[in-house]
């Protein structure tokens, strides 16, 4: 007989020693960083870059997505300041009543729309000093992103964290650590799929007809494909704040339609700028 559900009971840290752990989620962050470099390595070899500016973009996009996300999530998730309780008690900590916990970045707490926009402003300040276009240069980072966002949902399983709802589906995961008796939708693997295939899609395509594509239009299918899936699991998403409760469109689907928007946009006016060509 088989089980309608899957326990999910696994340790999220790999090895302790010395009062340090390595988990899985911190090593599969790190590996979204090497397997992106050397994928971008295989690119700008392809068009004759230099080593030296794709290590100056990797100094750029570490910085941009660690900053962007911790501040993404301290600024759109908080709480801003304490919540206190009757007697003055502090019953949940504010980062703005609290600014050094910000940078408290082992305690958890990234978001990936905060880190869409750290890389989005990294990526500007790059093609600006070392004068690449910047619809070019985001072409090529999105194609790794998605492959990030793949690894690190797969460490979000592996924290037993961002989970769905209740799910009568043969594949639902009962979190043990997290204290769960019922079968939760799976959504970080959900989210890890679309990302994975976003990704295999998106490198097709640069490997295709790179060249021959209009600049913005690997990034305008990216915005699209990812943040329209993002979107639409979000309605079957536990949710991940307090105030987003009785919301119609949590917090994650509100910070994704600017990204859908721009991703048409941009779409738009690469193909606009390619059938003018022909």
């Amino acid at each position: 007989m088989l089980l309608n559900y899957i326990n999910w009971n696994v340790d999220p840290e790999i090895v302790g020693f010395w009062g340090l752990s390595i988990r899985y989620y911190g090593l599969l962050f790190a590996s979204s960083f090497f397997f992106g470099y050397i994928i971008m390595q295989k690119m700008f070899k392809k068009e004759g870059l230099t080593v030296e500016l794709l290590d100056k973009l990797t100094v750029y996009m570490a910085v941009g997505t660690v900053l962007g996300a911790r501040l993404g999530h301290c600024l759109f998730y908080g709480p801003h300041f304490d919540i206190l309780g009757f007697n003055g008690e502090i019953l949940v900590r504010g980062y703005l009543s609290h600014p050094l916990d910000i940078i408290k970045i082992w305690q958890g707490g990234l978001a990936s729309h905060g880190a869409a926009v750290g890389i989005l402003i990294a990526i500007y300040y790059f093609s600006k000093k070392h004068k690449k276009p910047y619809l070019w240069t985001m072409d090529r980072i999105v194609i790794v992103v998605a492959l990030a966002g793949f690894l690190i949902r797969m460490g979000n399983l592996m924290n037993s964290e961002i989970y769905g709802i209740p799910t009568e589906l043969p594949w639902g995961f009962i979190f043990v650590r997290n204290g769960e008796v019922l079968p939760k939708h799976p959504t970080q693997i959900y989210e890890a799929l679309s990302y994975l295939i976003i990704f295999v899609l998106l490198y097709f395509i640069y490997n295709k007809k790179g060249a021959q594509l209009k600049q913005g239009l690997i990034f305008g299918l990216f915005l699209i494909l990812l943040f329209t899936a993002r979107f639409f699991i979000e309605f079957i998403k536990e949710v991940q704040v307090n105030f987003e409760q009785g919301m119609s469109l949590n917090m994650g689907q509100w910070l994704s339609i600017p990204f859908i928007l721009i991703g048409f946009f941009l779409l738009y006016r690469s193909l606009k700028q390619q059938s003018a060509i022909k």
